[in-house]
């Protein structure tokens, strides 16, 4: 299993988000490239991608089939750091994908100086759920709540 940060946006990057968005959320609309290139640029944003270790048989490169996103910033009360948008490949689930992307987006906050690291998941996401209770996260009481501006 590997892990990476993208820093940049490149076509492997753009199917990619072609193919992993539409099996995190029926609703999102998949990255362009445009999209892809303004993403990797942001300031704070590290971009984790995970690959096989070898090619499939039969093929040749490494295809990207995770990701996570990691939202990490300043403000006066400490370095704060989002876990957000966690896919792994259906063809890749339960071989430790998501727990190498956890572990890495750990890693970083803690390099940016982050004390902790939050995020949300639906309780319908059963196998998620699971994830993160394994890799430390514990279930908070606290509100979270969302306007919509659309």
């Amino acid at each position: 299993m590997s892990v990476e940060i993208l820093s940049e946006s490149t076509p492997e990057l753009v199917d990619a988000m072609q193919r992993l968005i539409p099996q995190l959320s029926r609703s999102a609309q998949p990255m362009d490239a445009d999209a892809c290139e303004r993403f990797v640029a942001q300031p704070g944003v590290f971009l984790f991608v995970f690959r096989p270790d070898q090619p499939a048989s039969g093929q040749t490169d490494r295809p990207i089939l995770g990701m996570l996103s990691l939202a990490t910033f300043e403000i006066p009360t400490g370095v704060r750091a989002w876990v957000e948008d966690v896919v792994v490949d259906e063809a890749a689930r339960g071989h430790g994908a998501g727990q190498a992307l956890v572990e890495a987006a750990l890693a970083q906050a803690k390099e940016v100086g982050a004390r902790t690291v939050d995020l949300t998941s639906r309780p319908s996401r059963e196998a998620a759920n699971r994830l993160y209770q394994r890799s430390g996260f514990a279930l908070r009481e606290t509100n979270v709540y969302r306007v919509c501006l659309d």
